[in-house]
């Protein structure tokens, strides 16, 4: 019996580099003030070693599906985790924020050439009518990961300081590289042309934009050097990512970005729901984590135990949910989580005070694992459904690669409100630039605490308007169709064959 017979041994190998990679986008968050002190360095580097993470996680995504497609999935992915894992190791060591930042963006890299190939491969080894409770456990993972992360990450910060947060995904690379080399078939190839105007497109309109929402408080949206300010940044960086579109539109070859996989309705909004949940899993933690540790005086890890709730929730939930996706309409869950995610954003924005009882907010957190348990997974499946075996490599690299945009632009604008929003709330310290620097040198007065407090809680209501647009994009999901396995299960079947080694 080859392993494709026995498609579960193969996902549960590729879930746990994937688990790994994505702990990396928010465990950070627990660990940026020890981070800072460590490294002597601000708020605004400090979001960077994040950013950087997510950014070459993300640019990358489009093209790494197609080489998935074109080199094999396995291989791909073994070459993504080797690079994680070393990169891990690089930042641990790293003795000053640049290195860190530097070897940060290596290791989204390495991420960005795993994290296709796991839905590349559900979605050819499994049947449609299955494919929901496979999805349902990668959705859970993606799910639980974000929640994990700060959980994980005050532990290590509060025991063995904050490089661990880095070291602990060398022996996991180690054992997910021997699973992945045991239990994940080699599937068939397809040959691509890559598109290198593409690629570059893409990359320098996506850093310009990124770089103009973060940098923009830093020099008060005016000028950086010369001619060029903040807001001509941003603008270019939407003229070139809107100049990529029309490169696809009109490119004779291979286009980096299949446009015709949007013509399916739920593919095209499935990807708008995933970017609106990426930018608010991303954003939501650093005012939460602030709040915690800044004006609470938590510990990391007594701040990472306060999202205990929702990690054991959704956890608990998501594999009841894999099955149910199966039989209902995924969209009826998709809302329903959708919504639950931004009632407990704005439920934690009007909890968050400084003689509020810590206890409290466990129930915004309790509410937020019922949201990650039930949108994860149907939006997924509704994504990845209607994929052919040739396309699967492009559809998860485009809508992976959604889910990051949506992180990076969560992370950049996150950064940016606090920042605006802690100039507002507070008064600057004598001698400093604006009251940023003032608040994050050492411990914060207690007559700022309310100034702090109601600088993070207005931030979090970003996060929150964004979960309720994700929610109107879901509602307009179409019925999903049946689809008969046939032939195409027997074209899969044959690709999980064993390839002779080239």
């Amino acid at each position: 019996m080859d392993n494709v017979a026995r498609p579960w041994p193969a996902l549960w190998s590729l879930v746990i580099g994937f688990f790994m990679i994505l702990i990396d986008t928010t465990i950070v968050s627990v660990a940026n003030p020890a981070i800072m002190t460590g490294l002597d360095t601000d708020i605004n580097a400090v979001i960077w070693v994040t950013s950087a993470y997510l950014l070459a996680y993300a640019v990358p995504l489009l093209i790494t599906g197609r080489l998935g497609d074109r080199f094999g999935p396995k291989n791909l992915y073994l070459v993504g985790l080797t690079i994680f894992t070393i990169s891990s190791a690089w930042c641990g060591l790293s003795g000053d924020i640049a290195m860190l930042i530097v070897a940060r963006a290596f290791q989204g890299l390495g991420a960005s050439l795993m994290t296709p190939q796991t839905m590349a491969v559900i979605t050819r080894i499994f049947p449609p009518d299955r494919r929901g409770a496979a999805m349902g456990l990668w959705g859970a993972t993606a799910g639980v990961a974000t929640l994990v992360g700060p959980v994980l990450g005050g532990l290590l910060v509060d025991g063995f300081g904050w490089e661990w947060i880095f070291f602990i995904n060398v022996p996991v690379g180690i054992v997910a590289f021997v699973l992945a080399w045991r239990f994940v078939p080699k599937l068939a190839k397809h040959p691509h042309r890559f598109d290198i105007v593409g690629v570059v497109l893409s990359a320098v309109g996506m850093f310009l934009l990124v770089f103009g929402i973060q940098e923009g408080e830093t020099f008060d949206w005016g000028t950086i050097a010369g001619p060029i300010s903040v807001w001509s940044l941003i603008i270019a960086g939407i003229v070139v990512l809107i100049g990529f579109v029309v490169w696809q539109r009109v490119n004779r070859g291979e286009p980096l970005l299949p446009l015709k996989l949007f013509r399916d309705r739920n593919f095209s909004l499935a990807n708008g729901a995933i970017a609106t949940i990426g930018f608010t899993i991303t954003s939501m933690s650093l005012p939460l984590v602030f709040f915690f540790q800044v004006v609470r005086g938590l510990t990391p890890t007594q701040s990472a135990l306060m999202l205990v709730p929702m990690a054991v929730i959704a956890a608990a939930l998501s594999p009841f949910v894999g099955k149910l996706i199966d039989r209902v309409n995924p969209r009826f869950i998709a809302v329903s989580g959708l919504l639950l995610l931004a009632v407990s954003l704005f439920w934690y924005s009007a909890l968050l005070a400084p003689e509020t009882n810590i206890l409290w907010l466990l129930l915004p957190s309790a509410v937020m694992g019922f949201a990650n348990a039930a949108m994860w997974g149907p939006v997924s499946t509704t994504a990845t459904r209607n994929l052919p075996p040739t396309q699967a490599g492009a559809g998860s690299g485009v809508y992976n690669t959604t889910r990051q945009i949506g992180a990076v632009l969560g992370s950049a604008s996150i950064a940016a409100l606090i920042q605006t929003r802690l100039s507002a709330e507070l008064p600057a310290a004598p001698g400093a630039a604006d009251a940023g620097d003032f608040t994050l040198a050492g411990a914060l007065p207690e007559a700022l605490h309310a100034g702090f407090t109601a600088a993070m809680s207005q931030s979090l209501l970003l996060p929150a308007c964004v979960a309720v647009l994700g929610a109107v994009i879901v509602a307009f999901f179409a019925k999903p169709k049946p689809v008969a396995w046939g032939a195409a299960s027997a074209e899969t079947r044959r690709e999980g064959e064993p390839q002779p080694a080239e």
